[in-house]
């Protein structure tokens, strides 16, 4: 299947019995964490992406909202991010991702409301309050350093917020490029816990697999700002 957006017009690709497929768009932060999720449990599935200017109308019917990540399986469809993360852990139990202790299960559902306060209405319009930005990255360097498990929030595997929190971190940086602005780049020596972290991340195959450099991402954001994002873009390479 054509990694390629699907657009207004286009014919909506027949589905598989029996197989998984999320309806996605490469530079999404909030679709790359379900692929994140698919990735490191080895779930089998396909990729869909949608050209989010122009929406298919099957798309739409899919999901009235317009937004990724969509999975569907059969006639079970599941939107939005954090339900389909969730949704996945549950039906595939394997290498579980979500904590057996309530209290920091319940924490980490905390911490992905305080992450997705990062981020505004606009996946892709990251805030530019640089004291606002490194106010977050302490909250999560207390947090992370307290738990003392580390490296991951998950102790010394990965749990389902460490994909939720790793597409937001890893874009912003894009702040510094855009802005032009060096005070932006995320200082290791101000947030060490937090540096190990992503280190210990950039190493997980998942990530590896999925994720673009910062300056591809911000080449992707220039586009969207002006209004004219390439949800193609790099696939000719």
């Amino acid at each position: 299947m054509s990694q390629k957006a699907y657009s207004q017009g286009s014919t909506f690709p027949a589905t598989k019995p029996g197989v998984l497929r999320i309806y996605s768009m490469r530079f999404c932060p909030y679709a790359e964490r379900t692929r994140l999720v698919l990735s490191h449990k080895n779930i089998p599935h396909e990729i869909v992406n949608i050209n989010l200017k122009s929406k298919p109308d099957w798309f739409l019917a899919l999901n009235p909202l317009g937004q990724v990540p969509v999975l569907q399986i059969d006639d079970k469809i599941v939107p939005e991010s954090t339900a389909t993360c969730d949704w996945l852990d549950d039906v595939y139990p394997e290498n579980r991702l979500q904590p057996a202790d309530p209290y920091r299960r319940a924490w980490d559902r905390v911490y992905a409301s305080y992450n997705g306060s990062l981020l505004s209405n606009d996946p892709f319009e990251l805030h530019t309050n640089l004291e606002g930005v490194k106010k977050h990255l302490q909250f999560f360097e207390d947090k992370l350093r307290a738990r003392g498990d580390g490296p991951f929030f998950g102790g010394s595997k990965p749990c389902i917020f460490d994909f939720m929190f790793w597409p937001t971190f890893v874009r912003l940086p894009i702040i510094a490029i855009i802005k032009e602005n060096p005070a932006a780049n995320i200082d290791e020596n101000e947030f060490p816990t937090l540096e190990t972290w992503a280190k210990a991340m950039k190493e997980l195959p998942a990530i590896k697999d999925d994720a673009f450099d910062v300056e591809r991402h911000a080449i992707f954001f220039r586009g969207h700002v002006k209004g004219t994002p390439d949800y193609d873009m790099f696939l000719d390479e």
